[in-house]
């Protein structure tokens, strides 16, 4: 069994109620009905394949549960992450908006994609903020649709997630400053230069684009739900960042089981937790700081404002997890568990299934968020070997191996 030997906050949503009823204004943001566009336009992009879910079966017996499934991202669009569902997706929504202001005609993203709109395509540039996943998508979006690409990173994006935007013809600027500080770079600059900014997180004055990035995250939703076959989880274990896919998680089985739908564990690295600081405050609140977290695509220190319109009252838990978690589970994942499947997990993939995890041998956490024997954990394993040096490093053996 793995060595569960990390440390845990927990707060219990004062807000959340079982009853309550999913909102029109939260609908606006994320539902299954405005997510039936991107799952169409997404699966018929070249190369889509669905991406596995795992029955840990072993891994839950042991935990005490009834079943853990983990939805691996780790092959998606040869990208390594969710991510790469989003960001291209808000890309097209971007381009196909400019063309059709400007022809009068909406065109498919086939018809971009095939070169048809070149002459206006090529004069448009996109740009963003990242950690590392979100502006790959971005970038791998503009070389796919034919358009310019600029993104900003901090300082502790590593070379690697750098050198991996540039192969896709980005141009990448790093910054010295955090996170937060390049979100806000690249925003002023896409003003001053008239650029088109796609970015996962929201904030005052920008709400519409991070919709479109959530709704691409729908199709992998989708999927999960047909490969559960009718089962429904009782517990999602779910990633915080800056709120954007733990809303999506959160507004879309909410808006599809209703009263039936998963108990929603948040979760977020112990230096990196502006979602738990915001629930405790009862608003949005910053984390200062350096963020400082091995959970690289986890260090974010300010909340996506439409990401808090769901998760305000939709999530049921906000959790930290310390990083001590983050190298075994990737171990364990690596190895596959006595006969479970194997699976390459990047580190921030792994902090749902670690909070799960350690929670379930912990009697005080395990009463409190009710797990036990009837328990179906769901988590999503959001990236692959994104960092391969990284990977390398924590886990001791290269993702090929």
């Amino acid at each position: 069994m793995i060595n569960a030997k990390g440390s845990m906050t927990h707060f219990a949503n004062p807000l959340a109620n079982r009853e309550t009823a999913y909102s029109d204004t939260q609908k606006a943001v994320i539902s299954v009905a405005k997510s039936r566009e991107a799952i169409a336009n997404i699966t018929a992009w070249p190369s889509y394949q669905p991406t596995p879910l795992h029955s840990l079966t072993n891994l839950a017996r042991d935990c005490g549960l009834g079943e853990i499934w983990y939805k691996d991202e780790a092959t998606r669009f040869g990208l390594k992450s969710f991510k790469a569902l989003g960001g291209a997706y808000a890309v097209a929504r971007q381009l196909q908006a400019i063309i059709e202001d400007k022809t009068g005609i909406r065109p498919s993203v086939s018809d971009i994609i095939a070169g048809k709109h070149r002459d206006t395509v090529s004069e448009i540039v996109v740009t963003c903020a990242t950690d590392g996943n979100h502006g790959r998508s971005v970038a791998w979006g503009a070389q796919m649709f034919g358009c310019g690409c600029v993104i900003y990173i901090h300082r502790d994006v590593s070379e690697g997630r750098k050198q991996a935007m540039e192969a896709f013809g980005a141009e990448v600027i790093r910054i010295t400053g955090n996170y937060d500080e390049s979100v806000r770079l690249a925003d002023s600059e896409a003003k001053a230069k008239g650029r088109i900014i796609v970015s996962d997180t929201s904030y005052e004055g920008y709400m519409e684009v991070p919709k479109d990035v959530a709704l691409g995250y729908t199709v992998m939703l989708a999927e999960a739900v047909e490969q559960l076959h009718g089962d429904i989880p009782t517990h999602v274990f779910i990633q915080g960042g800056v709120g954007g896919l733990a809303s999506a998680v959160t507004g879309y089985f909410w808006d599809l089981w209703g009263e039936k739908r998963p108990r929603i564990v948040v979760v977020e690295p112990e230096q990196a937790n502006c979602l738990q600081q915001s629930a405790k405050a009862g608003h949005p609140v910053a984390v200062e700081g350096d963020l400082e977290t091995v959970m690289a695509g986890l260090a974010c220190g300010e909340v996506s404002l439409l990401g808090w319109q769901i998760l305000s009252n939709g999530a049921d838990d906000f959790m930290t997890l310390s990083e001590d978690m983050v190298a075994p589970v990737m171990q364990l994942l690596a190895r596959g568990y006595e006969t479970d499947p194997k699976a390459e997990a990047g580190e921030s993939a792994v902090a749902g299934l670690g909070t799960a995890i350690l929670a379930s041998q912990n009697p005080t956490f395990a009463k409190a968020l009710g797990l036990g024997p009837s328990s179906k954990v769901f988590v999503i394993g959001t990236e692959g070997a994104t960092d391969p040096e990284m990977y390398d490093r924590l886990v001791g053996q290269t993702a090929q191996d």
